[in-house]
């Protein structure tokens, strides 16, 4: 039997740390998430995940920007390499009620997709809240979406130009002083030919020490159409560090 070894090494973002105390009283919080697990022996296998999420809150506007990445090689062969990016700002309008516009991109090396791109607006409302770390926001909108493929498909075509409708939803529940539960969901349904893509990420996380904490998420992609070659539904488990500042 050959040996194997497992080493999980997570590290924070550490050039946001000088920003943190600058930021506890102000309009700016963030979190920065780095995952790398690395095995060796009867099968090689490296997958590193990483985040990074700003978000500026005013009276009046909210702002939200998030970056994130995820790579996997197993035995010199990648696996997996992804890159997302999403900004959503939103109008508070009234206590708990919100206008917002979002546009997210994504490239995922082997979705079909050369990149998948979307702007949406529409209205949200925060239906529940409890304290500072606990509450449900909903909201409803539609726009545009634009998807380059890798390959054209039986037409000939290349790309998904078509209205979009999104729901999209976010529960967190503050389970003590030191553990959080989050779930978001979303779905874009495409207006002409149908094509739904939605996400599920489900996470806990619990404070080790500091404003460090550790985060376990798994999460969940389904294309109902996907392109020729491609599976319907994508999932990822990580095991991460998150420094919030």
């Amino acid at each position: 039997m050959g040996f194997r070894t497992t080493a999980i090494v997570s590290l924070s973002a550490m050039a946001v740390v000088p920003l943190a105390h600058a930021a506890d009283d102000g309009p700016f919080k963030g979190e920065a998430e780095l995952g790398v697990l690395m095995t060796s022996g009867n099968t090689d296998e490296t997958n590193v995940n990483g985040r990074l999420a700003l978000t500026h809150e005013v009276e009046r506007w909210r702002n939200n920007a998030e970056l994130s990445t995820n790579y996997s090689q197993t035995d010199n062969t990648t696996t997996a390499e992804q890159y997302q990016a999403a900004l959503q700002t939103d109008y508070k309008f009234a206590e708990r009620q919100f206008w917002f516009v979002r546009g997210a991109w994504e490239k995922d090396r082997f979705s079909g997709y050369d990149f998948e791109s979307s702007l949406t607006t529409g209205y949200g409302n925060r239906v529940w809240e409890q304290g500072d770390r606990s509450f449900l926001d909903l909201s409803a909108g539609a726009g545009y979406r634009y998807n380059k493929l890798e390959e054209p498909d039986e037409n000939g075509d290349d790309t998904e130009k078509e209205a979009i409708a999104r729901l999209a939803g976010q529960f967190d529940y503050a389970l003590s002083e030191n553990a959080l539960f989050r779930q978001k969901l979303s779905t874009e349904v495409g207006l002409d030919e149908n094509n739904t893509i939605s996400k599920s990420e489900t996470s806990l996380q619990a404070n080790v020490v500091g404003n460090l904490s550790m985060k376990v998420a798994y999460r969940v992609k389904h294309v109902s159409d996907p392109p020729a070659g491609s599976t319907s539904t994508d999932t990822e488990t990580s095991l991460s560090l998150l420094y919030g500042f």
